[in-house]
């Protein structure tokens, strides 16, 4: 596993292997590497989550990070994506973590022995993302096959959805989906069925709930945040008809009363924080797996 790219590049055993290593670090169990590792997180859209996450892996492992600004960097002197990532390399760093605007920004990387790891790469895909979501359901239920998954809201415009959608459907789950008409692509019923908001939150077991990506609309969309709510939103009556053992998901950031009512963040249900908490252990994992020649 020299990068991680796409969730079409991991087979079933090394998505099991990744699962495995978040519950290993998870227990609290620790790993080093016997020469020293360094990374840099090159990230060139805004990030919260994502961004602290690898960053707090990093130190776990023992990882030296190195600091990087877009807008202090060369990228602003017109310097290409590629040549920063050949500076990086250059300089002796093992493995960039990387978010850019551009869909399959890696395929110009992929000569480059430094490990790459995909951290979103436009309305394109978001691996680490989507392991955390698998870890997460797993702890949850423990199997994929046969399970009913729920995706909701931006669909067409979002990198967590065509991650989750594919790799979901490939472990054997049966996909549902429910938004706005015109964010949801013909392509995508090769994955799912989409179905009214309603009927959808009554018969699954996740209910994954997605933010509206105002930033990737073309065109200005009206949008009104409290009929989405009423409309697609998990709103409290909805969350009332969810399955006794159901669960809420949310790849965050969270729009609190837009994709779901405030007072569901940090339910029972919820488990929107738990998948935070994931994050860290599952990229872990990944680091792990790109630089286990370095151990």
């Amino acid at each position: 596993m020299k990068h991680l790219l796409t969730m079409d590049e991991l087979s079933k055993e090394e998505i099991e292997e990744l699962l495995n290593r978040a519950a290993f670090f998870k227990k609290a169990k620790k790993t080093k590497f016997e020469k020293e590792v360094y990374a840099v997180n090159l990230f060139f859209e805004p990030s919260t989550r994502t961004h602290t996450s690898f960053e707090m892996a990093e130190k776990k492992l023992g990882i030296n990070v190195l600091s990087f600004e877009p807008g202090a960097s060369s990228i602003t002197k017109g310097e290409s994506l590629y040549d920063t990532a050949l500076t990086m390399q250059a300089i002796g760093v093992d493995v960039a973590v990387i978010r850019h605007q551009d869909e399959n920004f890696f395929d110009a990387l992929r000569s480059l022995d430094m490990a790459i790891i995909n951290g979103g790469d436009g309305c394109g895909e978001h691996p680490s993302q989507c392991l955390l979501d698998l870890f997460t359901i797993q702890e949850q239920f423990g199997y994929f096959e046969g399970l009913k998954v729920g995706i909701v809201g931006d669909i067409s415009h979002s990198r967590v959805a065509n991650s989750n959608m594919k790799v979901l459907k490939r472990l054997g789950a049966s996909l549902y989906f429910a938004g706005p008409d015109s964010w949801f692509k013909k392509e995508q019923t090769t994955y799912g069925k989409h179905i009214a908001m309603d009927e959808l939150v009554k018969n699954v077991d996740v209910v994954m709930l997605l933010r509206v990506q105002h930033e990737r609309h073309d065109e200005e969309i009206k949008f009104d945040k409290e009929t989405y709510h009423k409309t697609f939103g998990l709103t409290e009556e909805r969350a009332g008809l969810m399955r006794e053992n159901a669960i809420i998901m949310h790849p965050s950031p969270v729009n609190r009363d837009a994709e779901i009512a405030d007072s569901l963040v940090e339910s029972e249900k919820s488990r929107i924080i738990t998948q935070m908490t994931n994050g860290v252990y599952i990229r872990m994992a990944i680091l792990e797996a790109v630089l286990k020649e370095k151990k």
